[in-house]
């Protein structure tokens, strides 16, 4: 596959946005009409329409893997418990065989399960009984009345904002180790004693509004690293309606809204620039991805882009957790510094954390290393072609690019490669999409005033 930007580090990149772009050609002349879609709680579903080869012409193994990538892509951007393949038994068959238990994606099947509490499953249809989309997209944020708490819960510390009528009167951080304890209770005390200091800073709480890292579904909590040492039982009991129970101590009936980090820190942004379609991508430890749509909504998608495919390239490095390859994990985050050290012909010690290895590759782009700089290069390249593989599913005018891999002069040099992917290779993109950088500052006191804004008053 011939790139127009080539992935410096990387010359097996196969960009999953031009292996879309190539099916959508080879098959314009004698192609077959196919509709995936993904289902959720409440009947919610998201749909994607693409073509493929006429099964039964020698192109049967080829539509299955291009499907499969972009089934499972649909899958971890809006979040499911069942997949709808309309249009090709043949292909849909086999999708059907991948996701089940100890199957292909046996991760994926399990995970979707815990989240939705429901058994996953596969449906295969004929084309005239494709589903259609059917939307959770509520107008979320930017209500600014009244007086309200924003909480935001990061793995090394927590923050809280006393807000009135829009405006911080009180904020904090306080450093805690969430992710290291297995008591639900530290959790809970701590959580409890952030929102009672905002409250005592206003004269009364008409709203609570939460940005965490994880999944919730109707404001419970059903996958979260913060809670990554509890154990099941007690996260079942204890941990799933925390903040419901929480919200309840501080006082009756107080509406409570919970949404992803990931999409706080997009609608921060679409605050901060007043505009909408906003996608925000965090690079740090993992990926972390988060969605404003062109009507300024949180869409209740999961965003979950680390196990989002960007690679189709059989080669490509393979996530430990999820057992797949090419996903976001490996490109956009500490994991991706590191995968790309040794062929930059940069050793790093291996009895270092991956946060060590970061700030190693960092404090060399600091002295001008040029091989450190081939790392953020070909992030950057990876990030262009993966923007606009990302625009398949989500409608964008704004990308937010954050996060520890970004900052400092890596971070300009990564924005700079993407933006050229996008000039040469995607010019219709370029047009309409614009990257950013936020500033530190305005980041941290923007979060938790939006997640203040969360909640609507009744």
């Amino acid at each position: 596959m011939n790139l127009k930007v080539p992935a410096k580090l990387d010359p097996k990149f196969t960009p999953l946005a031009l292996v879309v772009r190539e099916m959508r050609e080879a098959t314009k002349e004698n192609g077959q009409d196919l509709v995936i879609a993904v289902e959720r709680n409440k009947g919610y579903t998201v749909t994607y329409k693409t073509r493929v080869f006429p099964d039964g012409t020698g192109h049967d193994e080829e539509n299955f893997n291009f499907v499969e990538r972009l089934a499972k892509s649909l899958l971890w951007v809006a979040g499911g418990y069942k997949i709808i393949i309309a249009g090709s038994e043949t292909i849909g068959n086999k999708i059907k065989e991948a996701y089940t238990d100890g199957g292909l994606r046996d991760f994926d099947v399990h995970f979707m399960e815990r989240v939705y509490e429901t058994e996953f499953s596969v449906e295969v249809r004929p084309l005239s009984e494709a589903p259609v989309d059917k939307s959770a997209a509520a107008p979320i944020g930017r209500h600014l009345d009244g007086c309200r708490i924003g909480f935001d819960a990061g793995g090394s510390d927590r923050k809280v904002s006393a807000v009135v009528d829009g405006e911080s009167v009180y904020s904090e951080e306080v450093v805690w180790f969430p992710k290291t304890n297995p008591d639900p209770d530290y959790h809970y005390q701590g959580i409890l004693e952030a929102m009672k200091t905002a409250a005592s800073h206003m004269p009364r709480v008409d709203a609570i509004g939460v940005s965490s890292a994880g999944v919730y579904v109707d404001n419970r909590i059903m996958v979260a690293s913060l809670f990554l040492k509890v154990s099941d039982e007690d996260f079942d009991k204890k941990v799933k309606n925390m903040y419901l129970d929480v919200a309840k101590e501080i006082g009756e009936n107080i509406p409570i809204e919970v949404a992803n980090d990931g999409d706080v820190t997009a609608l921060a942004g679409a605050m901060d620039l007043n505009d909408n379609a906003v996608l925000g991508i965090a690079m740090g430890t993992s990926e972390a991805g988060g969605y404003v749509d062109p009507d300024g909504n949180i869409t209740g998608w999961l965003n979950e882009l680390a196990f989002a495919p960007v690679d189709f390239s059989k080669d490509a490095m393979v996530d430990e957790w999820s057992g797949d390859y090419g996903c976001g994990v490996k490109y956009f985050s500490q994991d991706g510094v590191i995968k790309l050290a040794p062929f930059a012909g940069i050793e790093l010690d291996e009895s270092l954390s991956p946060a060590e290895k970061l700030k190693v590759v960092q404090g060399l782009m600091k002295e001008g290393d040029a091989r450190a700089a081939d790392i953020y290069d070909t992030i950057g390249a990876y990030f262009g072609y993966a923007i606009a593989y990302y625009s398949e599913f989500y409608e964008i005018k704004h990308v937010l690019i954050m996060g520890r891999v970004t900052s400092g002069e890596g971070g300009t040099i990564l924005l700079a490669r993407a933006q050229e992917v996008l000039d040469k290779e995607f010019p219709e993109l370029a047009k309409k999409i614009t990257l950013h950088i936020p500033d530190e500052n305005s980041r941290r006191v923007g979060q938790s005033v939006a997640a203040a804004s969360l909640p609507e008053l009744k």
